[in-house]
Protein backbone atom coordinates (compact mmCIF):
# COMPACT_ATOMS: atom_id res chain seq x y z
CA UNK A 1 0.00 0.00 0.00
CA UNK A 2 2.62 2.15 0.97
CA UNK A 3 4.28 1.55 -2.61
CA UNK A 4 1.31 2.34 -4.64
CA UNK A 5 0.58 5.34 -2.08
CA UNK A 6 4.36 6.66 -3.10
CA UNK A 7 3.96 6.19 -6.73
CA UNK A 8 0.19 7.19 -7.45
CA UNK A 9 -0.07 3.67 -8.86
CA UNK A 10 -3.43 1.68 -7.67
CA UNK A 11 -2.34 -0.70 -9.73
CA UNK A 12 0.92 -2.25 -7.61
CA UNK A 13 -1.83 -2.70 -4.24
CA UNK A 14 -3.47 -5.07 -6.48
CA UNK A 15 -1.62 -8.27 -6.83
CA UNK A 16 -1.46 -7.77 -2.77
CA UNK A 17 -4.88 -7.53 -1.70
CA UNK A 18 -5.66 -10.29 -4.28
CA UNK A 19 -3.78 -12.80 -2.70
CA UNK A 20 -5.25 -11.01 1.14
CA UNK A 21 -8.79 -12.04 -0.34
CA UNK A 22 -7.59 -15.53 -1.61
CA UNK A 23 -6.17 -16.41 2.02
CA UNK A 24 -9.19 -14.88 3.63
CA UNK A 25 -11.72 -17.00 1.68
CA UNK A 26 -9.69 -20.33 2.48
CA UNK A 27 -10.02 -19.42 6.11
CA UNK A 28 -13.91 -19.10 5.46
CA UNK A 29 -13.51 -15.42 6.62
CA UNK A 30 -15.96 -15.25 3.49
CA UNK A 31 -17.36 -11.72 4.22
CA UNK A 32 -13.86 -10.18 4.89
CA UNK A 33 -12.70 -11.68 1.27
CA UNK A 34 -15.53 -10.02 0.02
CA UNK A 35 -15.14 -6.54 1.19
CA UNK A 36 -11.41 -7.17 0.39
CA UNK A 37 -11.95 -7.92 -3.29
CA UNK A 38 -14.44 -5.15 -3.60
CA UNK A 39 -11.74 -2.49 -2.67
CA UNK A 40 -9.69 -4.14 -5.10
CA UNK A 41 -12.04 -3.34 -7.97
CA UNK A 42 -13.13 0.01 -6.18
CA UNK A 43 -9.77 1.36 -5.88
CA UNK A 44 -8.34 0.03 -8.85
CA UNK A 45 -11.32 1.53 -10.67
CA UNK A 46 -10.58 2.13 -14.56
CA UNK A 47 -6.45 1.76 -14.11
CA UNK A 48 -7.33 -2.09 -13.57
CA UNK A 49 -5.68 -4.47 -16.53
CA UNK A 50 -8.41 -6.33 -17.58
CA UNK A 51 -7.07 -9.46 -16.21
CA UNK A 52 -7.26 -8.10 -12.83
CA UNK A 53 -10.79 -6.82 -13.50
CA UNK A 54 -11.60 -10.35 -14.54
CA UNK A 55 -9.79 -12.13 -11.89
CA UNK A 56 -11.25 -9.87 -9.55
CA UNK A 57 -15.22 -10.22 -10.70
CA UNK A 58 -14.93 -14.10 -10.98
CA UNK A 59 -13.53 -14.03 -7.50
CA UNK A 60 -16.32 -11.80 -6.27
CA UNK A 61 -19.17 -14.28 -7.92
CA UNK A 62 -17.47 -17.31 -6.18
CA UNK A 63 -17.65 -15.49 -2.89
CA UNK A 64 -21.05 -14.35 -3.08
CA UNK A 65 -22.30 -18.00 -4.22
CA UNK A 66 -20.33 -19.51 -1.02
CA UNK A 67 -22.44 -16.72 1.51
CA UNK A 68 -25.73 -17.92 -0.52
CA UNK A 69 -26.27 -14.50 -2.07
CA UNK A 70 -27.05 -16.14 -5.46
CA UNK A 71 -28.72 -12.93 -7.21
CA UNK A 72 -25.52 -11.22 -6.60
CA UNK A 73 -23.45 -14.23 -7.20
CA UNK A 74 -25.42 -14.93 -10.38
CA UNK A 75 -25.34 -10.76 -11.64
CA UNK A 76 -21.15 -11.14 -11.11
CA UNK A 77 -20.43 -14.22 -13.22
CA UNK A 78 -22.63 -12.43 -15.89
CA UNK A 79 -20.64 -9.60 -15.75
CA UNK A 80 -17.59 -12.20 -15.90
CA UNK A 81 -18.58 -13.65 -18.83
CA UNK A 82 -19.09 -10.20 -20.37
CA UNK A 83 -15.64 -9.02 -19.97
CA UNK A 84 -14.08 -12.62 -20.85
CA UNK A 85 -15.87 -12.22 -24.04
CA UNK A 86 -14.99 -8.88 -24.66
CA UNK A 87 -11.06 -9.69 -24.10
CA UNK A 88 -11.19 -13.21 -25.46
CA UNK A 89 -9.98 -14.92 -22.67
CA UNK A 90 -12.03 -18.14 -23.58
CA UNK A 91 -10.49 -19.66 -19.91
CA UNK A 92 -12.44 -17.00 -18.01
CA UNK A 93 -15.73 -17.29 -19.84
CA UNK A 94 -16.20 -20.90 -19.62
CA UNK A 95 -15.25 -20.40 -15.56
CA UNK A 96 -17.98 -17.83 -15.58
CA UNK A 97 -20.20 -20.04 -17.01
CA UNK A 98 -19.42 -23.01 -14.84
CA UNK A 99 -19.28 -20.52 -11.97
CA UNK A 100 -23.22 -19.52 -12.85
CA UNK A 101 -24.06 -23.64 -13.15
CA UNK A 102 -22.69 -24.16 -9.62
CA UNK A 103 -25.16 -21.37 -8.43
CA UNK A 104 -28.25 -22.57 -10.58
CA UNK A 105 -27.64 -25.60 -8.57
CA UNK A 106 -27.55 -24.51 -5.03
CA UNK A 107 -30.86 -22.81 -5.91
CA UNK A 108 -32.25 -26.29 -6.62
CA UNK A 109 -32.77 -25.93 -9.97
CA UNK A 110 -31.50 -29.34 -11.18
CA UNK A 111 -32.82 -29.75 -15.00
CA UNK A 112 -31.12 -25.98 -15.88
CA UNK A 113 -28.12 -26.72 -13.84
CA UNK A 114 -26.86 -30.11 -15.58
CA UNK A 115 -27.94 -28.60 -19.30
CA UNK A 116 -25.63 -25.89 -18.59
CA UNK A 117 -23.07 -28.10 -17.02
CA UNK A 118 -23.19 -30.63 -19.64
CA UNK A 119 -22.46 -27.71 -22.61
CA UNK A 120 -19.53 -26.69 -20.65
CA UNK A 121 -18.12 -29.84 -20.18
CA UNK A 122 -17.98 -29.74 -23.79
CA UNK A 123 -16.92 -26.72 -24.95
CA UNK A 124 -13.86 -27.67 -22.14
CA UNK A 125 -12.99 -30.45 -23.43
CA UNK A 126 -13.11 -29.51 -27.15
CA UNK A 127 -10.95 -26.36 -26.11
CA UNK A 128 -8.30 -29.04 -24.19
CA UNK A 129 -8.87 -26.35 -21.07
CA UNK A 130 -8.20 -29.13 -18.61
CA UNK A 131 -8.80 -26.54 -15.22
CA UNK A 132 -12.13 -26.15 -17.09
CA UNK A 133 -12.81 -29.28 -17.69
CA UNK A 134 -12.10 -30.49 -14.62
CA UNK A 135 -14.25 -27.70 -12.85
CA UNK A 136 -17.17 -28.85 -15.09
CA UNK A 137 -16.68 -32.35 -13.81
CA UNK A 138 -16.75 -31.67 -9.93
CA UNK A 139 -19.71 -29.72 -10.19
CA UNK A 140 -21.52 -32.17 -12.57
CA UNK A 141 -20.35 -34.66 -10.03
CA UNK A 142 -22.24 -32.31 -7.28
CA UNK A 143 -25.63 -32.20 -9.42
CA UNK A 144 -25.63 -36.12 -9.83
CA UNK A 145 -25.38 -36.64 -5.92
CA UNK A 146 -28.37 -34.01 -5.55
CA UNK A 147 -29.82 -36.09 -7.83
CA UNK A 148 -29.86 -39.22 -5.96
CA UNK A 149 -26.86 -41.15 -8.68
CA UNK A 150 -24.18 -41.24 -6.41
CA UNK A 151 -23.09 -44.06 -8.48
CA UNK A 152 -22.86 -41.95 -11.33
CA UNK A 153 -21.01 -38.86 -9.90
CA UNK A 154 -17.97 -41.13 -8.32
CA UNK A 155 -16.24 -41.44 -11.93
CA UNK A 156 -16.91 -37.39 -12.47
CA UNK A 157 -15.28 -36.25 -9.15
CA UNK A 158 -12.35 -38.59 -9.80
CA UNK A 159 -12.05 -37.26 -12.99
CA UNK A 160 -11.90 -33.95 -11.65
CA UNK A 161 -9.40 -35.07 -9.57
CA UNK A 162 -6.98 -36.51 -12.13
CA UNK A 163 -7.16 -33.41 -14.07
CA UNK A 164 -6.44 -30.61 -11.49
CA UNK A 165 -3.04 -29.49 -11.74
CA UNK A 166 -3.29 -27.43 -8.29
CA UNK A 167 -2.82 -29.20 -4.69
CA UNK A 168 -6.34 -27.21 -3.23
CA UNK A 169 -8.58 -28.17 -5.87
CA UNK A 170 -7.35 -32.06 -5.95
CA UNK A 171 -7.96 -31.92 -2.28
CA UNK A 172 -11.59 -30.18 -2.85
CA UNK A 173 -12.11 -32.85 -5.30
CA UNK A 174 -11.03 -35.90 -3.02
CA UNK A 175 -13.02 -34.34 -0.13
CA UNK A 176 -16.16 -34.78 -2.27
CA UNK A 177 -15.15 -38.02 -3.20
CA UNK A 178 -15.04 -39.34 0.58
CA UNK A 179 -18.77 -38.10 0.59
CA UNK A 180 -20.03 -39.89 -2.31
CA UNK A 181 -18.11 -43.47 -0.97
CA UNK A 182 -19.80 -43.22 1.77
CA UNK A 183 -23.70 -42.61 0.35
CA UNK A 184 -22.45 -46.10 -1.60
CA UNK A 185 -21.08 -48.08 1.66
CA UNK A 186 -17.84 -48.05 0.97
CA UNK A 187 -17.34 -46.45 4.79
CA UNK A 188 -13.50 -47.76 4.45
CA UNK A 189 -12.93 -46.23 0.92
CA UNK A 190 -14.59 -42.47 2.21
CA UNK A 191 -12.47 -42.38 5.74
CA UNK A 192 -8.97 -43.29 3.58
CA UNK A 193 -10.29 -40.24 1.01
CA UNK A 194 -11.05 -37.83 3.95
CA UNK A 195 -8.10 -38.37 5.98
CA UNK A 196 -5.85 -37.32 3.26
CA UNK A 197 -8.20 -34.41 2.51
CA UNK A 198 -7.63 -33.16 6.33
CA UNK A 199 -3.63 -34.15 6.14
CA UNK A 200 -3.48 -31.50 4.14
CA UNK A 201 -6.48 -28.88 3.89
CA UNK A 202 -5.72 -27.72 7.44
CA UNK A 203 -8.22 -24.94 8.54
CA UNK A 204 -9.65 -24.38 5.13
CA UNK A 205 -13.53 -25.37 4.19
CA UNK A 206 -12.35 -28.07 2.54
CA UNK A 207 -10.57 -29.44 5.77
CA UNK A 208 -13.81 -28.72 7.60
CA UNK A 209 -16.11 -30.37 5.31
CA UNK A 210 -13.61 -33.62 5.88
CA UNK A 211 -13.83 -33.34 9.65
CA UNK A 212 -18.29 -33.18 9.09
CA UNK A 213 -17.62 -36.38 6.77
CA UNK A 214 -15.60 -38.09 8.98
CA UNK A 215 -18.03 -37.42 11.85
CA UNK A 216 -20.58 -39.37 9.87
CA UNK A 217 -18.44 -41.90 8.63
CA UNK A 218 -18.10 -42.98 12.73
CA UNK A 219 -22.19 -42.70 12.88
CA UNK A 220 -22.47 -44.70 9.79
CA UNK A 221 -19.82 -47.27 11.48
CA UNK A 222 -21.77 -47.22 15.13
CA UNK A 223 -18.87 -45.75 16.30
CA UNK A 224 -19.66 -43.44 18.83
CA UNK A 225 -16.30 -42.57 20.75
CA UNK A 226 -15.61 -41.65 17.29
CA UNK A 227 -18.83 -39.24 16.26
CA UNK A 228 -18.05 -37.38 19.62
CA UNK A 229 -14.32 -37.05 19.03
CA UNK A 230 -15.01 -35.39 15.27
CA UNK A 231 -18.18 -33.79 16.23
CA UNK A 232 -16.01 -32.02 18.97
CA UNK A 233 -13.10 -30.76 16.73
CA UNK A 234 -16.06 -29.57 14.40
CA UNK A 235 -17.44 -27.53 17.25
CA UNK A 236 -14.02 -25.73 17.19
CA UNK A 237 -14.68 -23.95 14.03
CA UNK A 238 -18.68 -23.59 14.21
CA UNK A 239 -18.84 -19.91 14.36
CA UNK A 240 -16.81 -19.63 10.77
CA UNK A 241 -19.01 -21.97 9.07
CA UNK A 242 -21.21 -20.26 6.30
CA UNK A 243 -24.45 -21.27 6.22
CA UNK A 244 -24.44 -24.39 4.00
CA UNK A 245 -21.97 -25.71 5.39
CA UNK A 246 -23.63 -24.99 9.00
CA UNK A 247 -27.10 -26.43 7.90
CA UNK A 248 -24.93 -29.41 6.32
CA UNK A 249 -23.24 -29.91 10.25
CA UNK A 250 -26.06 -29.54 12.15
CA UNK A 251 -28.28 -32.08 9.76
CA UNK A 252 -25.26 -34.88 10.24
CA UNK A 253 -25.14 -34.10 13.94
CA UNK A 254 -28.75 -34.91 13.33
CA UNK A 255 -28.69 -38.21 11.79
CA UNK A 256 -25.33 -39.10 13.96
CA UNK A 257 -27.89 -38.81 17.00
CA UNK A 258 -30.96 -40.67 15.53
CA UNK A 259 -28.57 -43.62 14.68
CA UNK A 260 -27.76 -43.77 18.53
CA UNK A 261 -30.63 -43.74 19.26
CA UNK A 262 -30.75 -40.12 20.64
CA UNK A 263 -34.40 -39.28 18.55
CA UNK A 264 -35.39 -36.43 20.60
CA UNK A 265 -32.33 -34.64 20.53
CA UNK A 266 -32.02 -35.28 16.84
CA UNK A 267 -35.13 -33.67 15.73
CA UNK A 268 -34.04 -30.84 17.88
CA UNK A 269 -31.02 -30.45 15.39
CA UNK A 270 -32.91 -31.02 12.10
CA UNK A 271 -35.28 -28.78 12.85
CA UNK A 272 -32.17 -26.28 13.50
CA UNK A 273 -30.44 -27.41 10.03
CA UNK A 274 -33.54 -26.69 7.93
CA UNK A 275 -33.79 -23.08 9.40
CA UNK A 276 -30.95 -22.74 8.34
CA UNK A 277 -30.83 -23.63 4.82
CA UNK A 278 -34.37 -21.88 4.32
CA UNK A 279 -32.74 -18.60 6.29
CA UNK A 280 -30.08 -19.17 3.57
CA UNK A 281 -32.15 -20.11 0.52
CA UNK A 282 -30.77 -23.26 0.14
CA UNK A 283 -33.65 -24.88 -1.44
CA UNK A 284 -32.34 -28.44 -2.03
CA UNK A 285 -30.68 -28.76 1.02
CA UNK A 286 -33.86 -27.47 2.59
CA UNK A 287 -35.80 -30.16 0.40
CA UNK A 288 -33.50 -32.82 1.75
CA UNK A 289 -33.51 -31.98 5.62
CA UNK A 290 -36.92 -31.77 5.57
CA UNK A 291 -37.59 -35.55 4.16
CA UNK A 292 -35.07 -36.57 6.50
CA UNK A 293 -37.11 -34.86 9.39
CA UNK A 294 -40.44 -36.42 8.32
CA UNK A 295 -39.03 -39.82 8.21
CA UNK A 296 -36.65 -39.94 11.49
CA UNK A 297 -39.52 -41.70 13.92
CA UNK A 298 -39.20 -44.33 11.36
CA UNK A 299 -35.41 -45.23 11.88
CA UNK A 300 -36.35 -46.37 15.19
CA UNK A 301 -36.34 -49.83 13.93
CA UNK A 302 -33.44 -49.91 12.81
CA UNK A 303 -31.75 -48.56 15.51
CA UNK A 304 -32.33 -51.17 17.81
CA UNK A 305 -30.39 -53.83 15.64
CA UNK A 306 -26.70 -53.48 15.90
CA UNK A 307 -24.81 -51.41 13.77
CA UNK A 308 -22.82 -54.15 11.65
CA UNK A 309 -26.58 -55.34 10.51
CA UNK A 310 -27.71 -51.31 9.06
CA UNK A 311 -24.47 -50.55 7.78
CA UNK A 312 -25.04 -50.49 3.79
CA UNK A 313 -23.14 -52.75 1.47
CA UNK A 314 -20.40 -51.99 -0.49
CA UNK A 315 -21.35 -51.27 -4.11
CA UNK A 316 -20.18 -53.37 -6.16
CA UNK A 317 -20.52 -51.04 -9.17
CA UNK A 318 -16.97 -51.31 -11.72
CA UNK A 319 -16.13 -47.92 -12.03
CA UNK A 320 -16.85 -47.40 -8.11
CA UNK A 321 -14.63 -50.41 -7.14
CA UNK A 322 -12.22 -49.29 -10.15
CA UNK A 323 -11.62 -45.42 -7.63
CA UNK A 324 -11.46 -47.22 -4.85
CA UNK A 325 -8.33 -49.19 -5.83
CA UNK A 326 -7.03 -46.28 -7.23
CA UNK A 327 -7.26 -44.23 -3.70
CA UNK A 328 -5.87 -47.02 -2.10
CA UNK A 329 -3.12 -47.02 -3.94
CA UNK A 330 -2.92 -42.98 -3.90
CA UNK A 331 -3.05 -43.59 0.54
CA UNK A 332 -0.03 -45.87 0.13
Amino acid sequence: TGDAFRARDPQLVVPALLAYAHYLEEELLLNEAGDVLETVLRVGGDALRPSDRLSGRLRVARVLRKLNQFDAAEEAYDQAKHLATMTGDRHSELLSRIGRANTVLNRGNLTDAERLLEQALLDSQMAGDREAEARAHQVMSVALVTRGQPIEAIPHVWRAFELYEDDVSRYRALGDLGGMLLMVGDVHGAERALLLVLQRAGEQDVGTNALIELMHCAASRGDRVGFERWRERCEVRRDRMPPNILADFMLKIGVGRARFGQFERAEILLATALSIAEAAHLHEAAFRIERIKKGLRDCQQVCDVTPEAVAEPPCTHDAVREVSAALAHLGT
